[in-house]
């Protein structure tokens, strides 16, 4: 059982220089620019792609588009879950393909709006450094931004 998502302050429309979709992937509350996120889909049925790397889970069907879904525990090197778990769907664009980032648990918007962003921190593991943008403190926790197109660059 996970705990609720905590919110920084309710969204306010068309702020979206300070809004972020926020997700749990293995306890860690994450986000991205809501600007980025296209849609919040229900676990999708995916279909593994034979020789992938690692982190992508494979392909699913958005309404006859082909969309790459990313493991975002494996992108992180984060604990696998357990076979058979169903997690969402954050389905981002970027560079004109559409990905799906498969997360735990999908949060709320959260608006941080009169918050600075701080820098990552330089004792958060060096992969990750590499995806994050920064870290916003919350009331009982760290919220990370995850870097949408790093988090995606697949070397």
């Amino acid at each position: 059982m996970t705990a609720p998502l905590p919110s920084a302050r309710p969204a306010q429309a068309f702020d979206y220089d300070h809004q972020y979709v926020s997700f749990l992937t293995a306890g860690q509350l994450l986000g991205i620019p809501v600007n980025l996120v296209q849609e919040v889909l229900n676990p999708q049925t995916i279909t593994p792609v034979p020789r992938a790397r690692p982190e992508i889970a494979g392909l699913l069907n958005l309404r006859g588009q082909i969309v790459t879904a990313v493991d975002l525990r494996r992108r992180l090197q984060l604990p696998e879950l357990p076979r058979g778990a169903r997690r969402m769907n954050v389905v981002v664009r970027h560079q004109a393909e559409s990905f799906s980032l498969l997360v735990d648990e999908v949060g709320e918007v959260i608006n941080v709006a009169g918050r600075a962003m701080q820098p990552v921190p330089h004792t958060l593991d060096p992969h990750w450094k590499s995806v994050t943008s920064g870290v916003y403190r919350l009331d009982t926790q760290l919220f990370v931004v995850l870097n949408v197109p790093a988090l995606l660059h697949l070397p």
